[in-house]
């Protein structure tokens, strides 16, 4: 059985990276066709990612009482009507309420993906299948847009949530029939589903919420430059879909090879200095970005890659900070690891869209909103690890194994 899950939980982690790069180049499109604003359709994202954190509390208690499997197949069915009323809407509420509740599927795909990987896993083998579908989900940013950009070219914008719809199909075969229920006999499946005194000792650890503060601050980041990226380059810059998609891949690649590095950086400088040096990276960024508009060129493919190379920088910056900031926010809560991955996920993508939904509220152009994301996190996070009055707050704690 093992051997046959990893292909079914790589099929299914890859719905959520989906539903945020594939129609990505046909942003500014979809501005026109609504006749809505530019930080509308980003809303899109925000939406979506906003949805995602809070399933995270919601959906991960209902997989221990009611099985994976179930909400497994739930969140396919959710996610496969979600994004065919997104290819259907004539209004644009429409297409934000078919995001909120694509969001909601996604999650529940992936807290069944995570989940099964602990349940059917020892620790040291479950490690290697996390970066197995780590891998998975870094490849999506990298391909989707251009097959994205290729059949909005062809067919329109709706055709990329119309291929979606017919993934999540495809996925609903796969579930039904290949995938098992992996639960352990042991889950408590009793008691109240939603209890604040479960929530309480992990909201109330400073160290866990320094490090989901740090993971929050890296989500913020990369969802700016996500979601700004189609506006500044096809928008403004007037760089054709299939360059944006180029551009936008190249980034991604950089991300991959980044992801696969960082554990042999964290290996060699530990964890809390390994958040330092991306929490830096991050900072210089935005001196690069902030420099780039100041100094660079501002127009055509020149200016498209002043916006997008210290982008990169952010990149590698987000590739090194989620690993060691997650590892550092769970290790007091081995006897609750669920709870605090829930929590750590809701403020790492709700606080995160909240934040950059907030700064597309402004009339900030792209460099600058996510210079201002960007900097401002990273430069506060370093200002406190450098502060030995917060050294409780960031310091590697050991806690005795559970």
């Amino acid at each position: 059985m093992r051997r046959n899950l990893l292909p079914i939980l790589m099929s299914m982690v890859l719905l959520s990276p989906l539903a945020i790069d594939i129609y990505l180049p046909s942003m500014p499109t979809m501005a026109l066709e609504f006749a809505v604003s530019a930080s509308e359709v980003q809303s899109t994202l925000v939406l979506f990612l906003f949805a995602m954190g809070l399933g995270q509390v919601l959906i991960g208690p209902l997989a221990d009482r009611y099985g994976r499997r179930p909400v497994a197949l739930f969140g396919v069915l959710l996610y496969g009507a979600s994004s065919l009323l997104a290819a259907a809407a004539i209004e644009f509420h429409w297409l934000q309420i078919a995001r909120v509740l694509q969001g909601l599927a996604a999650c529940s795909t992936s807290i069944v993906v995570f989940s099964a990987v602990r349940d059917c896993y020892s620790q040291k083998e479950g490690t290697k299948i996390y970066s197995y579908l780590n891998g998975a989900i870094c490849v999506i940013p990298a391909l989707a847009p251009t097959l994205g950009g290729l059949l909005a070219m062809q067919f329109g914008w709706r055709s990329t949530f119309v291929f979606m719809t017919l993934y999540a199909m495809l996925m609903m075969l796969v579930i039904g029939y290949r995938l098992p229920e992996t639960r352990p006999a042991n889950t408590v499946t009793t008691g109240p589903l939603y209890r604040w005194g479960r929530y309480k000792p992990v909201l109330g650890n400073t160290h866990f919420l320094f490090y989901a503060f740090a993971c929050m601050s890296a989500m913020a980041a990369i969802l700016s430059y996500v979601s700004y990226s189609p506006v500044w380059l096809i928008g403004h810059l007037g760089l054709s879909e299939l360059a944006f998609s180029g551009l936008f891949g190249l980034n991604a690649l950089v991300n991959t090879v980044a992801c696969f590095a960082a554990p042999i950086v964290i290996r060699k400088l530990g964890n809390r200095p390994t958040v330092i040096l991306a929490l830096s990276l991050l900072v210089l960024s935005t001196v690069f970005i902030l420099g780039a508009q100041q100094f660079g060129p501002s127009a055509g493919m020149a200016g498209a890659f002043a916006f997008m190379l210290p982008m990169m920088v952010l990149c590698i910056g987000f590739a090194l900070l989620l690993g060691p900031a997650t590892s550092m926010a769970l290790s007091a809560f081995g006897e609750r690891a669920g709870t605090a991955a829930a929590m750590l996920g809701f403020i790492q993508m709700s606080g995160a869209s909240v934040l950059t939904g907030l700064v597309q509220q402004t009339n900030l152009t792209a460099p600058y909103a996510v210079a201002l994301v960007m900097g401002v996190l990273s430069i506060g996070l370093l200002l406190m690890m450098g502060l030995s009055r917060f050294d409780h707050w960031h310091q590697e704690q050991l806690y005795p194994s559970h």
